[in-house]
């Protein structure tokens, strides 16, 4: 009976090739090879295309989006500006991406990275369109004809995560200056909010903002739904 089931086990509920092959590697990874792929396919074609139209499809612009551009929303999170936009976004998701995942499991993992990414875009893309058609509109929350791309809204809902499940775990803010976890995001969320109001840069504060809120509130859920596990959680890394 034994050599029976375990016949059926390989038979049956061994994963495929494919399926192999996507848990071999975390989830993280696979965001980040994404990226990178996608990154480097879009500068294929902007070389033998024109740029702003080859942008047009993909970055989520606020004013596109009310014209019927609702794609953008999971196109423009794989996608950035330059190397540089893409090399800082893919190493933090790669230190705090792997650490959240392997705190909350793949699946609630996955979902939490795709779901706040397109709240942090949505956020962005009404804020920016009712609110952005002024000096100080534009500076607060973006203009509705700026492009906005990049992870960093998915990227502050794991920091927003972990700032209610490990607020004392010490991270490195711009990778150099210490912090607890809860007072780094709203050091970082601060600091580029300021610098976008003083200087007028072109920063999603506002996608910030809402990729933070849903990790916030994701992390309160899972607080409450299992408060001993996370309260050992807290304090392992406190």
């Amino acid at each position: 009976m034994n050599n029976q089931l375990r016949v059926y086990t390989r038979r049956n509920l061994k994963p495929n090739f494919f399926e192999g092959i996507f848990r071999r590697y975390s989830i993280t990874s696979w965001i980040i090879g994404i990226n990178i792929v996608f990154f480097l396919f879009v500068l294929l074609f902007i070389g033998i295309s024109d740029a702003e139209i080859v942008f047009s499809f993909i970055a989520l612009q606020p004013v596109a989006f009310f014209n019927g551009f609702f794609w953008t929303l999971l196109t423009s999170m794989f996608m950035h500006a330059n190397f540089t936009h893409l090399f800082v976004n893919m190493i933090s998701l790669f230190f705090i991406g792997s650490f959240v995942e392997k705190l909350i499991g793949r699946k609630r993992y996955f979902w939490l990275y795709m779901i706040s990414g397109i709240f942090a875009g949505l956020l962005f893309v009404f804020l920016a369109y009712f609110f952005g058609n002024s000096d100080l509109g534009t500076r607060i929350f973006g203009s509705p004809l700026i492009y906005a791309v990049g992870a960093s809204g998915a990227i502050f809902a794991l920091g927003g995560l972990l700032a209610i499940l490990t607020p004392k775990m010490r991270v490195y803010v711009f990778f150099i200056i210490p912090m607890q976890m809860w007072f780094a995001m709203i050091i970082l969320l601060g600091v580029f909010w300021i610098a976008s109001i003083s200087w007028n840069l072109p920063i999603g504060n506002s996608a910030h903002f809402g990729g933070l809120l849903v990790g916030v509130i994701y992390g309160i859920y899972l607080r409450k739904k299992y408060p001993q596990k996370t309260a050992m959680l807290a304090k392992r890394f406190g």
